[in-house]
């Protein structure tokens, strides 16, 4: 007699489950992409460039302000339930919105609400979609996993821009707001996503939203590993989250290469970022990703203080593969990790303190860009930037848990 067969998980690249988030995923991302090409391009056309700006400002700043909470939401509800009524309350608001305009002409009392609800949205919806991967698949995935959705971000940011213009053209600015069907089939796609459920509490505590929040942050500072992974990410996606790609346009601007040189560059940067998320999509395990990032940082140090001093246009598009190929290596483990030793109960504010070291650092950096490059020119910037790596490598190897971090076997 033989005893009950054993089945394997499947690897995630052939996990229908996955793929199926996956798949969501995109389709919001790239819902997201449309929306703000065509809200830029209604703003600037109808109310102008200074306010259009405005515009843009009011839908950033709830995202910012509300990421945390949106933690909390997720961790309260379920990221599945707080995800669809995001992306059910996206689609409903942009096809009202695409209605409205087909017999109206937009203007400010139409265009900053619309930007004020999708940021506040947004803030719930990015950290209740980041706690999905550990319950749809295993440990040992989530780097695989992490590698798909930097390739779902890659095919969103290059097919949202192509696909935005298109409907813009065709269908002026209704048109685009209706592109809200991708919000519609990323709703239908996570309804059908099937997510492990967590244990219940054995005796179920009723705290408000600022307790929960302050116990999130509370969990996040005294565990060994996430504390110092919480400020290797900030420190390292301070440069790369929008600075870097200002930087190469003064690069390119200081060293007479031009637009199309500006061009290569940031193409380049993509390539390499792509080619490392296409490499962890089909490696089938990661040995050591803490040391994994810590050489993943510290060639990306190196390599940004030298794009600051590259002689030639070339030997810059070389380098900014690399730094991409670093870079994308270093986001992929970090989001692995804390997505494989967070508690799922917390997950969901873990995320959003993340996601907010990832956004809300960097802009402190454009306006210092600037300045440093007007100065004492791009490469001193670029040097600064490399630094700041380099500190963000030496804070992962000063914390022996994220140094010797693993993403074999059980969690910590």
């Amino acid at each position: 007699m033989t005893g009950p067969a054993t089945t394997l998980p499947r690897p995630a690249h052939r996990d229908g489950n996955v793929l199926r988030w996956l798949a969501a995923y995109t389709a919001s991302v790239t819902g997201d992409v449309i929306y703000f090409l065509a809200l830029s391009w209604t703003a600037t056309r109808t109310v102008g460039p200074s306010q259009a700006g405005l515009v843009v400002a009011v839908g950033s700043l709830p995202r910012a302000v509300f990421m945390l909470v949106g933690g909390v939401v997720a961790d309260r509800f379920g990221p599945r339930r707080v995800a669809v009524a995001s992306d059910a309350t996206r689609c409903l608001v942009i096809l009202v919105s695409a209605a409205v305009l087909v017999s109206a002409a937009p203007g400010l009392w139409l265009l900053v609400p619309l930007a004020l609800v999708f940021g506040v949205v947004d803030a719930v919806f990015m950290p209740a979609v980041g706690a999905f991967p550990p319950r749809i698949t295993t440990r040992d995935q989530l780097a695989r996993l992490q590698g798909m959705r930097g390739l779902s971000v890659r095919l969103s940011n290059s097919l949202g821009p192509a696909v935005g213009g298109v409907v813009l053209a065709a269908g002026g600015a209704g048109g685009a707001f209706a592109a809200g069907v991708l919000f519609a089939a990323s709703l239908v796609l996570l309804l059908a996503v099937r997510i492990t459920p967590l244990p219940a509490p054995t005796a179920p505590e009723r705290l408000t939203t600022r307790q929960e929040l302050g116990a999130g942050l509370r969990y996040v500072r005294r565990h060994r590993l996430l504390a110092p992974l919480a400020g290797v990410i900030g420190l390292s996606e301070m440069c790369f989250s929008g600075p870097v790609a200002l930087g190469l346009v003064l690069l390119a601007h200081e060293r007479g290469w031009g637009a199309s040189g500006t061009g290569w560059m940031a193409s380049a940067f993509s390539v390499g970022a792509g080619a490392a998320a296409l490499w962890f999509t089909v490696l089938p395990r990661v040995a050591r990703a803490g040391r994994g990032i810590v050489v993943a940082l510290l060639v990306t140090a190196v390599a940004t203080a030298a794009l600051g001093r590259a002689p030639t246009l070339w030997s810059a598009v070389a380098l900014t593969v690399l730094i991409g190929l670093a870079g994308g290596t270093a986001v992929t483990l970090t989001g692995a990790l804390v997505q494989a030793e967070t508690d799922p109960r917390y997950l969901g504010r873990v995320t959003s303190l993340t996601t907010l070291c990832t956004l809300g650092l960097a802009p402190a950096l454009f306006p210092v860009a600037g300045i440093t490059a007007q100065l004492w020119g791009a490469g001193v910037f670029f040097a600064g930037c490399g630094a700041i790596s380099l500190l963000a490598a030496a804070l992962a190897v000063a914390a022996p848990a994220l140094r010797r971090a693993e993403l074999q076997g059980a969690g910590a």
